[in-house]
């Protein structure tokens, strides 16, 4: 321990102690023993119940991402359910005895419902020719000769058409690109 300076004075702490000081400045080695276990036992349980506290949250956490998962399976599959039930009354229908344009009518009107539920959701279709070609939303099945320089790079055809829900690509488009090959190709 240090010695204080008093008035100009240096007093020792048996002098401190011996001049009227009821303050013990020096801790007995069992005492600071059951202090210092004291606060391990202490940190101990904050430790356990921070880490229970953590497990608990993490186990709710995923509880609640599974449910709402589940939760906007079921809300998308509602929103089909009209077009499926349509669909499904196309099976029993006798072709023999069905006029082509009413069946055509038919599965038009469903591929309509489907598309405007999809839509709904935020299903975007990716199927435009004559953009620029894109790698990012893309893909590149073939190539063709551009007929001028201000096509090169263009997606001449769409040959299977991509999707995106949100900013997330589900499929990229398989697309065709045109390149320029000069005046001389």
């Amino acid at each position: 321990m240090k010695d204080k300076k008093t008035n100009g004075e240096i007093v020792g702490p048996e002098e401190e102690i011996a001049g009227g000081a009821a303050e013990a400045l020096v801790e007995s080695p069992d005492s600071a023993v059951q202090r210092l276990e004291a606060q391990l036992n202490e940190l101990q349980d904050r430790y356990l119940r921070m880490a229970a506290e953590y497990e608990n949250y993490r186990k709710r956490a995923i509880k609640e991402r599974t449910e709402a998962w589940h939760k906007a399976q079921v809300d998308l599959l509602g929103r089909l359910a009209d077009a499926l039930d349509d669909l499904a009354r196309f099976t029993h229908v006798d072709p023999a005895r069905t006029d082509p344009q009413t069946i055509y009518a038919g599965v038009d009107m469903v591929e309509r419902k489907l598309w405007k539920e999809l839509e709904a959701t935020g299903l975007r279709r990716l199927d435009q020719a004559g953009v620029p070609f894109d790698p990012q939303v893309h893909e590149a099945v073939s190539t063709k000769p551009a007929e001028d320089a201000a096509h090169d790079r263009m997606v001449g055809a769409v040959l299977q058409p991509g999707y995106k829900l949100g900013d997330t690509l589900v499929r990229p488009a398989r697309v065709q690109v045109l390149t320029w090959e000069g005046e001389g190709a």
